[in-house]
């Protein structure tokens, strides 16, 4: 992803070989990320969806309109694993398999990871939390920052899932995104950006995702139950057919209704 035409009045992210447009006038999304201190809390974007709903893709989006960090707990695991450091190792066979990691070690990494400065006016968190006691944790580290969180849930039907990401396929340098079926490179297998050659993620085979999916919806879920059982309202998006960008409009749109 990098951005282009910084001079005009909306910014555009790329995506693969199509270009995203991204609101970067006054923007009351701006307002959203800088208000006055003593009107405002800091706002926290909890986004949910299963495997293949579109969170990375919304959360980079919503990180270059803002301003704010994507905290991606995936991406941070994948980080360990490459590193080839102690959490790498006791993770990584975990990830293949599809199976969600243990609690605390995702817990811990979170907490760390709000506890750097850029996550001061907010931030965006990616697959987190994934389970109840996950959840249990992220409202004690959000109130004991002063910080509220505005909770958004992808909904995309299964079949459409499972075309998604069995097409899915990532550039290891950058770590962009394509889609065989609805945004390939602009040359079959190689990334546009970085010229290195595609990969397919151990966690995009299609036994995998079918575990992910089930993975879903036993434990994460239920996470939204949690959040509506302590008076939480939790913001329903189709994300099943429109394009990014589309999408993107409808959780600005939230943003701006708080």
């Amino acid at each position: 992803m990098r951005r282009t035409n910084s001079r005009t009045p909306a910014e555009f992210l790329e995506f693969g070989n199509r270009q995203v447009s991204v609101p970067k006038t006054e923007t009351r999304a701006e307002r959203v990320t800088q208000p006055p201190e003593s009107s405002r809390a800091v706002l926290a974007i909890v986004l949910f969806g299963s495997p293949g709903s579109g969170k990375g893709t919304q959360a980079k989006l919503l990180s270059a309109s803002l301003s704010i960090p994507q905290i991606s707990t995936g991406d941070m695991l994948r980080a360990h694993v490459r590193q080839g450091n102690a959490v790498g190792t006791a993770v990584e066979s975990k990830l293949k398999a599809g199976i969600l990691v243990k609690d605390d070690v995702v817990n811990s990494l979170v907490a760390e990871r709000l506890g750097q400065p850029d996550t001061a006016r907010g931030f965006i968190l990616d697959g987190y939390p994934r389970t109840v006691a996950q959840a249990e944790t992220l409202c004690g580290l959000l109130k004991s920052r002063g910080t509220q969180e505005l909770v958004i849930h992808l909904v995309v039907d299964y079949n459409v899932i499972i075309a998604r990401l069995t097409g899915r396929r990532q550039c290891p340098v950058c770590g962009t995104l394509y889609n065989l079926n609805s945004r390939a490179p602009k040359v079959p297998g190689v990334c546009d950006l970085e010229g290195a050659p595609l990969m397919v993620r151990e966690d995009d085979r299609e036994s995998v995702i079918r575990e992910r999916l089930d993975a879903y919806q036993r434990q994460t879920c239920p996470i939204l139950d949690y959040f509506r059982q302590k008076g939480e309202q939790i913001h329903d998006v189709d994300a099943s057919h429109d394009q990014p960008e589309a999408v993107f409009r409808k959780i600005v749109g939230l943003i701006r209704e708080r």
